[in-house]
């Protein structure tokens, strides 16, 4: 068996899945083990009770189930850094180990409920900011679902879809319909969410910086046009930039209305 993966106090609950998904794909019954206590060999008795065989008797395969009891608590020590081992040293057993790091870590009952409507309250309030990426909102999300999963394995998933879509900023509402009218939200899953959700953030990206670059190219044209009706010799009749000439022309209209455009001569005029 490879190193098992090693002990990380302040990610135990990813630890925890790391480690219970690696035994298990190496042998399910030390997991068995781990999870439910020592392997014992029974029979029954005259009167159909369980009782355990004496080592003495039993046979060869059973006396390798019984090694499994002491290497399921090898792959935890593997597993245990020194100051981790020193606290749980005196377990007898690889299921009184497991239980022991879990209180520990993960708490009683009292705290993992405090954890859980903790967790749950941040479900309830998640939401997307307008200059949050997808990935990085998806991340957010992640964490908590599977902390929740975690903790609680009868929460429920059912939701998190809609739940994703209904924290997405304004912005985002022209896609959020979209997908709602077009897809059975009940079957779709939040990867594949995720992954369409990512395609549309790109038009937006591009669709923002099309617009700042003609907001800035506004800005540009409109200083000259302000430049053109401070200068009295009318310099801009040698412009013939149609833009550049339209935002005169609008500017010319907006200082009219106001009272504050000065009459050019005749000959200035038909230059615009």
């Amino acid at each position: 068996m490879q190193q098992p993966p090693l002990f990380v106090a302040n990610c135990f609950i990813y630890w925890k899945n790391c480690f219970e998904t690696y035994v298990k794909s190496e042998d399910i019954d030390l997991w068995y083990i781990i999870a439910h206590g020592n392997y014992k060999p029974t029979i029954k008795d005259k009167d159909g009770k369980d009782i355990v065989i004496p080592y003495e008797k039993i046979d060869e395969n059973h006396k390798k189930m019984i090694s499994k009891n002491d290497e399921a608590k090898m792959v935890l020590y593997n597993a245990l850094p020194k100051k981790e081992y020193e606290r749980i040293f005196m377990c007898d057993t690889a299921q009184n180990i497991w239980d022991s790091l879990i209180t520990t870590h993960q708490g009683n009952k009292q705290v993992k409920d405090n954890k859980i409507d903790l967790f749950v309250q941040k479900y309830e309030e998640f939401s997307i900011t307008d200059d949050e990426t997808i990935d990085c909102a998806f991340s957010r999300f992640n964490t908590i679902i599977t902390s929740l999963k975690a903790l609680d394995e009868s929460f429920s998933s059912r939701n998190h879809v809609r739940k994703f879509l209904r924290a997405l900023p304004s912005k985002w509402r022209p896609k959020v319909t979209a997908i709602e009218e077009s897809k059975d939200l009940s079957k779709l899953s939040l990867d594949e969410l995720v992954g369409n959700l990512k395609v549309y953030e790109v038009v937006l990206e591009k669709d923002l910086e099309s617009a700042k670059n003609k907001k800035e190219k506004y800005k540009s044209l409109a200083l000259k046009a302000r430049q053109v009706l401070s200068d009295e010799d009318g310099s801009s009749s040698d412009s013939n930039d149609e833009e550049y000439a339209m935002v005169v022309k609008d500017f010319k209209k907006f200082f009219r209305r106001r009272g504050k455009f000065v009459r050019q001569p005749y000959d200035d005029k038909k230059n615009f």
